[in-house]
């Protein structure tokens, strides 16, 4: 098992990617704290990977909630003697153009897409430093590195976190800690709910994507997850500052 004896946090763990990435990293020996809003989520992701044999815990915090976020990562470095692996994974998707989307939903698609990311990794640092190694992979989206349609808040978050990926890679690689960022294309999860509704419902979604996407069709979590333990365990020791995309090639255009 490549990731035998690491501590992992990943953020938004309670569904989707983010709990495709936690079951992955356990099944490859991670110690996992499942971190997520929603305790019920967090509960499932936990059964989930004990039922498979897995050593896992949950957390159940708001990651914008600046104390809470301290306290529990802290809290696990210390309890546990090590944060090996952070996946900042936990986000939203807020719908609209320059015009039209809500001042409150831009300021929150910042906070929890950028902000949460920035102080989560200025709080796991400190453990990794000590220990003269450690990963940090953030996730952005195939939506910070293009065009999307009237998306402004999710798109300028997106972008932002490859930039500050990038800033801390350049800064921290010194201290044996690397950094990633991970950009998704159209993956099938509740996420996209925002989307599909200003798309104009699921037969337009599926028309989109069929479209827009080489591959012709949307990935499954599983096909996310095996690009995560890439990134967070040692076959990519010598990738840092990169982004990688898993888009079924819509990027390409």
């Amino acid at each position: 098992m490549i990731l035998e004896h690491r501590v992992a946090i990943v953020t938004g763990a309670g569904s989707g990617i983010g709990r495709a990435g936690a079951q992955i990293m356990a099944k490859e020996g991670a110690h996992v704290v499942v971190l997520d809003i929603d305790p019920t989520n967090a509960a499932e992701t936990v059964r989930l990977i004990g039922e498979a044999g897995g050593s896992v815990e949950s957390l159940a915090l708001d990651v914008t909630d600046d104390k809470a976020l301290e306290d529990g990562i802290c809290g696990v470095g210390h309890r546990l003697g090590r944060i090996d692996i952070l996946h900042n994974h936990a986000g939203a998707q807020v719908a609209g153009d320059l015009e039209h989307v809500a001042i409150g939903g831009f300021d929150r698609s910042w906070n929890l897409n950028v902000r949460a990311h920035f102080l989560a990794a200025r709080f796991a640092v400190p453990f990794m430093k000590q220990a003269g190694r450690g990963v940090i992979v953030n996730t952005s989206s195939s939506s910070g590195v293009l065009y999307d349609r009237e998306m402004i808040a999710y798109t300028t978050t997106k972008h932002a976190v490859i930039a500050m990926t990038r800033q801390m890679a350049g800064d921290y690689a010194k201290f044996g800690i690397r950094v990633n960022a991970l950009c998704p294309g159209w993956v099938d999860t509740p996420f996209n709910g925002p989307f599909i509704a200003q798309m104009g419902g699921r037969d337009a979604i599926e028309s989109y994507v069929a479209g827009k996407v080489p591959l012709g069709r949307w990935a499954n979590v599983s096909e996310i997850a095996e690009p995560i333990l890439f990134l967070v365990s040692d076959r990519s020791s010598y990738m840092t500052g990169q982004i990688l995309v898993v888009d079924g090639g819509e990027t390409v255009f």
